[in-house]
């Protein structure tokens, strides 16, 4: 009984600190959105695509100001209107437009782009101020 109770304990807690982890990583800062589109040559095969999702996932959890850190791929598009060309998809949140400058220059950051840019051909960026 006591290692029943002490298991539902563990899971139980387990389980409130991945939520609060996911919370986190999702909660949306409106001041400044960083909206990155990465179109890859058609060489590539999921091996690069495997590496480029580490090596994404690494920057985004050593970068200092990055706040919200959406990883996408493109859906099938079901209207006119969606561009479903790109390969994957990168929404960031900063504070400001100013930690979004510190970030283009960040170590994690330039050892992404390193570690990864012979993967695309193509790479789109929108950048938007939130208004209140």
């Amino acid at each position: 009984m006591n290692k029943l109770i002490c298991t539902l304990l563990f899971i139980g807690l387990f389980s409130n600190i991945i939520a609060q982890e996911n919370k986190d990583m999702n909660n949306f800062d409106s001041s400044f959105a960083h909206t990155v589109y990465f179109w890859f040559k058609d060489n590539t095969n999921d091996n690069d695509k495997d590496h480029f999702e580490k090596s994404l996932k690494k920057f985004l959890s050593n970068s200092e100001y990055a706040k919200t850190k959406f990883i996408g791929t493109a859906p099938k598009a079901s209207r006119d209107v969606v561009d479903g060309s790109f390969t994957y998809s990168l929404i960031v949140t900063f504070e400001s437009a100013e930690a979004q400058e510190a970030y283009q220059n960040e170590a994690a950051h330039l050892v992404f782009i390193e570690e990864c840019s012979h993967l695309w051909d193509k790479v789109i960026v929108y950048d938007s101020n939130g208004i209140n």
